[in-house]
């Protein structure tokens, strides 16, 4: 059992860079040579925007890193050829379940509301899981429902898996290699509370990285799971369903640590809390939602804090675990404060990173 762990960890060492991430208090301390404009050429998608437009029949050179994306997030089964650039059936059906789940109109083609939400910074955890289909596009026609916010759209990973009943405190621990300091550590300990806040676990830190329930790392590029980080914005985090416990965020990124409290709208500042939220559902359970007020929306608008569960996220997490008996059954509706820029999006990659989870598991099995 311990030289599976070790080997692991020395898997992630060589592939991996785990040198400190960037850290600031608030978007003013941020240098302005660190700050890229979101409305120019920060993401890293943006030279999507060329393919603004397409539709079936065309052939567009390089149309095959789109599909490639939409493969990336589930929207495209895994396959062994090499994609090419011409606008097919595979990709107009991708692009309409896609639309689905984010609450278009499911055209089939790179309409230019399509190309603006696929430009946006999100989550590296799929919004499909092996092919089952989740998010909005399981609800036909929910996009043109005026009661839209009454319909629970939150999901789970294939076979619902959770933290086993007799497990109700898990630990959480940091890479000791990041060398974080207490007020970045807090951070997350404000965002485990969110969810304890409503159920029926707790979290508590932990200073062994090594046998904690849950395993929190920053890392830079290529770091072993198959799932390489991209530099400021595209994919911020990912993590992994239950119970392999592992949450990794893109040291690249300008992490602000004190909330967005600047007004500024063009920065590629992150919001470190709003992420935290996020991947937790994750490692908890919860797959995507397409509720757009939802903690566990793959995406948050630039200038967005978004830490607060709403309604749809109480009840998916509560379908897991129960309700905390001192919860007093109100619904939070998700608060979004616009104070700075702070594109957010987040990563449980099920293709990317099965080696990574099936690691886990072995080592579950032999504890």
């Amino acid at each position: 059992m311990r030289l599976h762990f070790v080997f692991f960890t020395l898997i992630l060492v060589l592939f991996s860079s785990t040198s400190s991430a960037h850290f600031f208090p608030n978007v003013s301390s941020i240098p302005p040579w660190m700050l890229k404009n979101i409305n120019q050429t920060a993401g890293a998608w943006d030279a999507f925007n060329k393919y603004s437009g397409c539709r079936a029949g065309d052939k567009v050179d390089g149309l095959a890193r789109v599909k490639k994306y939409f493969q990336n997030f589930g929207y495209i089964p895994e396959s062994p050829l090499n994609f090419t650039d011409a606008f097919d059936d595979m990709l107009e059906s991708a692009i309409k379940t896609y639309q689905k789940n984010f609450n278009l109109e499911p055209t089939g083609q790179l309409d230019n509301k399509t190309i603006q939400q696929i430009l946006r910074p999100r989550c590296g955890n799929p919004d499909i899981v092996n092919g089952t289909t989740t998010m909005n596009s399981g609800h036909p026609d929910s996009h043109n429902t005026s009661h839209f916010h009454s319909v629970s759209h939150y999901s789970f990973f294939p076979g619902r898996p959770r933290w086993p009943s007799n497990k109700r405190t898990l630990t959480y621990a940091f890479l000791p290699e990041n060398q974080l300091t207490d007020n970045v550590k807090a951070v997350f300990g404000k965002a485990f509370n969110r969810w304890s806040t409503v159920t029926q676990l707790n979290f508590t830190q932990s200073e062994s990285y090594r046998t904690a329930d849950i395993k929190i790392a920053f890392f830079r590029g290529d770091h072993g799971d198959g799932e390489p980080f991209d530099g400021v914005l595209g994919t911020l985090a990912h993590a992994f369903s239950p119970p392999s416990g592992f949450f990794h965020l893109d040291g690249d990124e300008n992490w602000v640590v004190e909330g967005m409290n600047t007004p500024l709208t063009t920065m590629s500042a992150v919001d470190l809390e709003s992420v935290a939220v996020h991947e937790i559902g994750h490692l908890l359970g919860l797959g995507h939602s397409s509720v757009e007020e939802s903690i566990m929306f793959p995406t948050i608008s630039a200038g967005t804090r978004k830490v607060e569960l709403a309604s749809d996220d109480i009840e998916g997490i509560q379908t897991l675990y129960g309700s905390n008996p001192n919860f007093n059954g109100t619904s939070p509706t998700s608060i979004q404060q616009r104070d700075t820029s702070g594109a957010y999006s987040s990563a449980s990659l099920w293709s990317g990173l099965s080696l990574f989870l099936a690691v886990g598991f072995v080592h579950i099995l032999l504890l």
